[in-house]
């Protein structure tokens, strides 16, 4: 356990962020397999409106630092090649 007034504090921040982002990461979970789901279906509507949903959830993540810029253009560019490919 942290002694320090400071250690006590980087504790309970680092409790906060690891929540928020783990909230960050279980949406965008739930938004590929939705994504995949619909790429099963071949429904060209619900593949574009889930893209859509993925692409936002990634942008406001690379915003907020959860993921780096990079990894996100890559699942973005894997995500488009799957669509391309149906």
């Amino acid at each position: 356990m942290a002694n320090h007034i400071s250690a006590k504090k980087r504790s309970r921040q680092n409790k906060v962020k690891n929540a928020v982002n783990s909230q960050y990461l279980s949406k965008f979970r739930t938004a590929l397999n939705k994504f995949n789901a619909s790429i099963k279906s071949s429904n060209n509507e619900e593949i574009q409106k889930s893209f859509s949903v993925v692409n936002s959830i990634l942008a406001k993540a690379a915003k907020k630092g959860i993921f780096k810029k990079e990894n996100i253009s890559r699942k973005l560019s894997s995500l488009s090649k799957q669509i391309q490919k149906n």
